[in-house]
């Protein structure tokens, strides 16, 4: 049962990768998240462990494109991931000779504060990973940095690497969201009350009110919405779907009630799956949009279309 990962070693992605086979081996680490969920639909692996949100940029967008077109995914789990994060370098030198640092995009916007303040002169070069940037340092003397910023597992593993700074981060507190990606064919995860639903909403028509009737068939259940996130399709300029999280199961009766009126008014609707949020933080649902009360609304109906 292979699991592919953003990697290489030493991500936080392959942290979280940890939370679900804490002691598998038979782990394949991917360049990019298009190339993990590559390996996950051609059959390569079983299944993909990527990131999607973070506490302080929002959404991943690699990743919300990425499951958003193509054969489709299920999410089978999620995983929470503190973020903590260390400039390294191969050379003990101070901090106002570092002239170049490299780092995954989301890393360096969350320590951007930290880079203005302590090394201003440093030119940002993007790289794909946290720990790909770190091990660049260490396999080839022309790359264009000297510093790289990343987890402080990498510098656990590679104590080549020396730390400049510790803990650099701009909010100690930030957290970034993972998920486990399987096939479609993915049994469906449990209803445990404190659960997540993922989908990915086409924006059908650029009119006033289309967004307005995607939010009222959510609205109108009692189903909240903890994340909506628009992304271009890349089909022409205007052209977006919106990527939501919402509250519940689609087990849940308020739940499936909404999908079915979106699935109505937006037959292209995505279903990414229904899984335990990693928090355990159960949804706050009104005696009204309860599984009881759609039934009991349900069975009125069906006695009035055939009296007893």
């Amino acid at each position: 049962m292979t699991i592919a990962y953003l990697g290489p070693a030493g991500t936080f992605t392959e942290a979280a990768l940890r939370q679900v086979d804490p002691d598998g081996t038979d782990h394949l680490p991917a360049s990019s998240v298009p190339a993990a969920l590559a390996a996950l639909r051609d059959g390569r692996v079983s299944s993909a462990v990527v990131p999607i949100e973070n506490s302080v940029e929002g959404g991943v967008s690699a990743t919300l494109d990425a499951v958003a077109v193509g054969p489709e995914v299920r999410i089978l789990a999620e995983m929470l991931v503190p973020i903590r994060f260390n400039l390294v370098a191969t050379q003990d030198k101070p901090l106002s000779e570092i002239k170049a640092v490299s780092t995954h995009s989301h890393a360096w916007a969350q320590v951007r504060d930290w880079a203005e303040t302590h090394v201003p002169q440093a030119e940002y070069i993007p790289a794909s990973s946290t720990a790909a940037g770190a091990l660049g340092l260490l396999g080839d003397e022309t790359v264009p940095y000297d510093a790289a910023i990343c987890a402080p597992t990498v510098c656990e593993t590679h104590p080549e690497l020396l730390v400049l700074a510790e803990n650099i981060g701009d909010n100690p507190e930030a957290v970034t969201r993972f998920v486990h990606l399987g096939g479609p064919e993915s049994p469906l995860p449990e209803r445990t009350g404190a659960d997540r639903t993922t989908l990915v909403i086409p924006l059908w028509e650029d009119r006033a009110g289309a967004l307005m009737e995607i939010l009222e068939q959510f609205a109108t259940r009692g189903v909240n919405l903890s994340r909506i996130e628009s992304r271009p399709t890349g089909n022409y300029l205007g052209d977006y779907f919106f990527s939501v999280d919402i509250d519940g199961h689609v087990q849940d009766e308020r739940v499936a009630e909404a999908l079915v009126g979106l699935r109505r008014i937006c037959p292209t609707t995505r279903f990414l799956g229904s899984y335990a949020r990693a928090d355990h933080k159960p949804a706050v649902v009104a005696g009204h949009h309860t599984d009881g009360a759609f039934t009991q609304a349900r069975d009125w109906v069906a006695d009035l279309r055939n009296p007893r």
